[in-house]
């Protein structure tokens, strides 16, 4: 009975460790750390199963979250390819096939929303162990430390990254703009979109966007 009552306490500690930092378990050597505790728990429940049924949902999970991540740093790592200076290829396109914002999307409430679920896929990316390692890297920093994993997860850069695209598309769309009246009237678009962002809730979109 107390084996039992051991391992129930066990399971819910490997549960809420796998969910919260699926990331410890990316390499190989914890997985099997993992699967062999699991092992020895299920033997202390051979009668029902019940254990075995807990432990194998606790793994599935733990898969599907580290193949999720993964393949979400896959399609990040496409975009951090460096990119070829936008005014040359403004130059060599042809002034007719060049497109603004406006004429792509000019309703500032339409665009707000898009933005908003930009800014929320980014935020859905980041974890509690993303903070936890920009504290560890503090603490190296600190201690004259140097850490080889400080990089491990790249969802806070991506987030920082994503501000600073939007900072610079504003500015872009504002400044390709020739004509004086024109650009007036992409500025105040730009504030409206701004507004609508406020009234949305996403202060990060309006931010940048200022």
């Amino acid at each position: 009975a107390k084996l039992k009552s051991f391992a129930a306490k066990i399971i819910q500690l490997l549960k809420e460790w796998t969910e919260t930092f699926p990331y410890d378990f990316q390499d190989e050597k914890s997985m099997k750390e993992l699967k062999e505790i699991a092992h020895r728990i299920t033997q202390c429940d051979e009668e029902n199963g019940t254990v075995k049924k807990i432990i194998s949902q606790m793994t599935q999970n733990l898969l599907v979250a580290l193949s999720a991540r993964s393949q979400y740093q896959e399609i990040r790592e496409k975009f951090r390819q460096p990119v070829t200076d936008k005014g040359t290829i403004l130059k060599t396109k042809p002034q007719s096939t060049q497109k603004d914002i406006l004429s792509v999307c000019c309703d500032p409430l339409i665009l707000a929303q898009q933005l908003t679920y930009i800014e929320l896929e980014r935020v859905s990316n980041i974890y509690p162990e993303d903070l936890m390692q920009i504290v560890s890297h503090m603490d190296s920093l600190d201690n004259h430390k140097c850490r080889g994993d400080v990089t491990k997860t790249y969802n806070l850069e991506a987030y920082d990254n994503w501000f600073n695209c939007l900072s610079m598309l504003v500015a872009t769309e504002i400044c390709r703009v020739v004509k004086k009246k024109q650009r007036t009237r992409m500025v105040e678009f730009f504030i409206d979109v701004a507004r609508e962002c406020f009234n949305i809730g996403n202060f990060n979109s309006m931010m940048a966007i200022i």
